[in-house]
């Protein structure tokens, strides 16, 4: 079995061929945000959806769904999830 040439990892062409564009942010990526598009965002964050099935779902990476979040002020964290350090002192085990 022949080895293959080594190839720097940041190449654009190595074993498993040339680096492809993820096609679906083809649609959306440097346009402009719609009120529909925002409005579906605080929807997603309502419903405490990841950020990587936000960007599936709005068709737009996953940096420019974090900065717009930020932007329009709608918070990306999930409601569900407790804060650190929230137990009493009694109701912790000792």
């Amino acid at each position: 079995m022949a080895k293959a040439a080594w190839k720097r990892p940041g190449s654009p062409i190595g074993r498993k061929g040339p680096r492809k564009a993820n096609p679906a942010y083809k649609r959306h990526a440097r346009q402009p945000w719609t009120p529909a598009d925002v409005s579906k965002l605080k929807q997603l964050a309502k419903g405490n959806t990841p950020t990587g099935v936000m960007s599936i779902k709005l068709q737009r990476p996953v940096a420019a769904i974090r900065s717009k979040a930020q932007r329009e002020g709608i918070s990306l964290r999930p409601a569900n999830r407790s804060p650190y350090n929230r137990r009493t002192k009694t109701a912790k085990r000792r």
